[in-house]
């Protein structure tokens, strides 16, 4: 499981992102890295700069790095720019789409509902956060789950972010359900990366 221990305010500091909405207040209070020489100057080396941006787009996943490759492996099978397949592949993960969707507030939120067997895509429960979404899915909370707490805040709106619902997927939270629609464009795609640095990193 990639779920680091580390603190995800501390985390978000050192790659230089938000992680989750409590780091948010925190990171804007001290936009720097985590430590006594956070604010000190750092030469940055071509591998470094690649290496951290490879760990930025991990961590907005929450995946680990045998997965990340594996995702890359494909992404270079496809058609068009190896670094835009590569996030649209993550993407299409389950528990980035119930994030996406608003039934979630964080991807360690999204992947929790997903291994504890609370979603189902086409009828059918599915617990592997890592399953990917076709266009046409429908995924919604399972019918024996949805009394449940964090999905009646799901309901009422209390994790949609405060942007718009990305295009690609049709949400009805009273019915705690989406489907998505098409495969997303990386435009449309709420992460923060230079996805070629990702690729230069994984073709060195």
């Amino acid at each position: 499981m990639p779920n680091q221990s580390r603190p995800k305010v501390k985390k978000s500091r050192a790659l230089g992102i938000a992680l989750t909405p409590k780091a948010v207040k925190y990171f804007e209070a001290r936009p720097y890295p985590p430590g006594e020489h956070g604010r000190g100057r750092k030469q940055n080396s071509d591998y470094k700069v690649r290496l951290l941006e490879k760990q930025r787009l991990r961590a907005q996943y929450d995946i680990s790095e045998r997965q990340m490759a594996r995702a890359y492996d494909r992404a270079k099978k496809a058609e068009g720019k190896t670094g835009e397949a590569l996030v649209v592949e993550l993407e299409r993960r389950l528990d980035a789409l119930v994030l996406r969707s608003g039934i979630a507030r964080t991807i360690y939120q999204a992947r929790q509902m997903v291994v504890h067997g609370h979603i189902e895509v086409d009828g059918r429960k599915v617990d592997k956060p890592s399953f990917r979404v076709r266009p046409d899915n429908i995924v919604m909370v399972r019918e024996r789950s949805r009394d449940k707490h964090p999905f009646q805040v799901a309901r009422e709106g209390g994790y949609a972010t405060d942007g718009e619902t990305p295009r690609y997927l049709q949400v009805n939270l009273k019915a705690l359900a989406f489907r998505l629609d098409r495969d997303p464009n990386r435009k449309e795609i709420p992460v923060i990366c230079d996805e070629q640095l990702v690729v230069e990193y994984y073709a060195r």
